[in-house]
């Protein structure tokens, strides 16, 4: 069963799942909110689709960028992160977007994954609903934590969570962090707070 993180929550991996973890895929889902109340639904209440966009930052121990994956570069220069592809709507059932990490080819120099999302069009999350990530093993397919990010507010990003190395180990972190930017590289000095 899927551990439900809080916000700032760290666990192993390893100790989580039983055994030491080769490729893992972080899901990003969500829903355009409905209108409220009676001229909220009579007037439409707005748009059908919001774009939201995940992206990972790969970090090295001194917390130099060495690579990132989102929708302009769907594979990590090495090939050992791929992103499943730009959802511009978030119609339909399950994740709108996935990132598969195999931590097995990781170059050891990367240290810190830190996983954001983002408005492009730049609707805030007020305008967003049942939005999730999850960490999903990819041997079996078990959803291993998720971790809800639907908090409402005038935010345009959110750094959701960070994989990092500790010993032989990878650990999860929930961070949850509300930021502001149509992509990752308008929030970077919040997520180098995480670093």
């Amino acid at each position: 069963m899927a551990l439900s993180l809080t916000k700032n929550q760290t666990i192993s991996l390893e100790k989580t799942v039983g055994s030491r973890l080769e490729s893992v895929t972080m899901g990003l889902g969500w829903d355009v909110a409905k209108p409220k109340g009676f001229l909220g639904r009579l007037m439409g209440g707005g748009q059908d689709s919001i774009d939201l966009d995940a992206s990972v930052l790969l970090f090295d121990a001194q917390g130099q960028l060495q690579d990132q994956v989102w929708f302009r570069q769907l594979q990590s220069r090495d090939g050992s992160i791929q992103h499943s592809g730009d959802n511009r709507t978030g119609a339909g059932d399950g994740d709108d977007e996935q990132i598969r990490v195999n931590l097995s080819r990781l170059p050891a120099t990367v240290q810190t994954l830190v996983f954001t999302v983002n408005s492009f069009t730049g609707q805030d999350f007020s305008r967003v609903e049942n939005a999730y990530c999850r960490l999903i093993n990819d041997r079996g397919g078990a959803e291993i934590a998720r971790y809800n990010l639907s908090s409402g507010g005038a935010h345009t990003g959110q750094i959701m969570a960070r994989l990092y190395r500790q010993g032989g180990d990878w650990q999860l972190q929930a961070l949850g962090q509300v930021s502001s930017g149509r992509t990752f590289q308008d929030m970077m000095g919040d997520i180098r707070q995480h670093l």
